[in-house]
């Protein structure tokens, strides 16, 4: 079946003021050398990582109803993201985040994301069923009949969580089939350390991956039909700035997961996407391109996908 889009997604959709200073975050005070303001949120960049990477996608988040006043919707579409299906509300607004880099890459991020979250309830199946892909994130929560019904209709569901607000957060993560999840909310949520621990807590039979990001230490991956547990090193990059980087994942799983490949696959081309967008400063500026990853991924020295300790191949 052919669709107009491979990925859809709604979520946080931020305008980043970015501070970079010449001292670690735990320093305590550092000198500022460069300032910058950049369009983030977990969904948008990793949908516009998409459009860069060949893909096409589509926001379906809330967008404000003044189209001339929406600089953030409008930036998603100068970055090739399509916003015609999105539902539009006079109370929407972008999250604003102050966002502090470190010389090693290292960030924290204060935001303020007191606005309209989610998608519109009365969003029609014939929208959803525009793509074979959904991207939420743990903003979700606020729309969880859509996903319901994002599942219901047959679309892939991958879950982008990095925190929990109870219940909520507990039916979203049920509903998507596709997992994937910093390493250290696996730890949090699970109570579990080993990552093959959590990703066996996380498994359920309605599962098609579970997948940990751990940065410059690598992924693991369970996988629907596979008795291995992977563990897909990190590229060695000296990371500029890691804004964007988990985002950037998403959005290179997601069109991968679109185009047909395994879990694991699709984990590989996301690995060397990541580790690409991490060389420029912002979360968007670094994004690459598919010949750039499949390069990357050709080279002698890419990493290879190996089985967890203790697992059969």
């Amino acid at each position: 079946m052919s669709r107009p889009f491979q990925v859809l997604g709604f979520g946080a959709l931020a305008i980043d003021d970015i501070i970079y200073v010449d001292r670690g975050l735990t320093a305590g005070k550092g000198k500022v050398t460069k300032r910058a303001t950049d369009h983030g949120g977990n969904v948008a960049t990793a949908l516009v990582a998409v459009a860069r990477l060949g893909g096409r996608a589509g926001f379906i988040g809330w967008l404000g109803d003044e189209r001339a006043a929406d600089v953030a919707g409008s930036e998603l579409e100068r970055d090739g993201v399509d916003i015609s299906l999105a539902p539009r509300h006079a109370d929407a607004a972008p999250i604003r985040s102050v966002i502090t880099v470190g010389p090693d890459g290292d960030r924290f991020i204060a935001y303020d994301d007191d606005v309209l979250h989610g998608t519109s309830d009365a969003l029609p199946d014939d929208v959803l069923m525009q793509a074979p892909v959904l991207l939420i994130d743990g903003y979700a929560t606020h729309s969880e009949r859509v996903v319901a019904r994002a599942r219901a209709l047959g679309l892939a569901v991958i879950a982008d969580i990095e925190w929990t607000v109870g219940a909520a957060t507990d039916r979203i993560l049920a509903f998507a089939d596709h997992l994937v999840l910093p390493l250290a909310f696996g730890r949090e949520y699970t109570g579990e350390g080993d990552p093959t621990m959590i990703l066996d807590k996380f498994w359920s039979a309605d599962r098609s991956a579970v997948v940990l990001t751990d940065g410059e230490r690598g992924t693991y991956l369970r996988q629907k039909g596979d008795t291995v547990r992977w563990h897909v090193p990190a590229y060695q990059v000296q990371a500029v700035d890691t804004t964007g980087a988990g985002d950037c994942f998403h959005g290179a799983y997601a069109l991968a997961l679109a185009e047909g490949k395994s879990p694991l696959d699709c984990t590989a081309y996301a690995t060397a996407a990541a580790a690409i967008s991490v060389n420029a400063r912002g979360g968007r500026r670094g994004l690459p391109d598919n010949r750039t990853c499949l390069a990357w991924m050709a080279a002698e020295n890419a990493p290879a996908p190996l089985p967890m300790p203790g697992c059969r191949k």
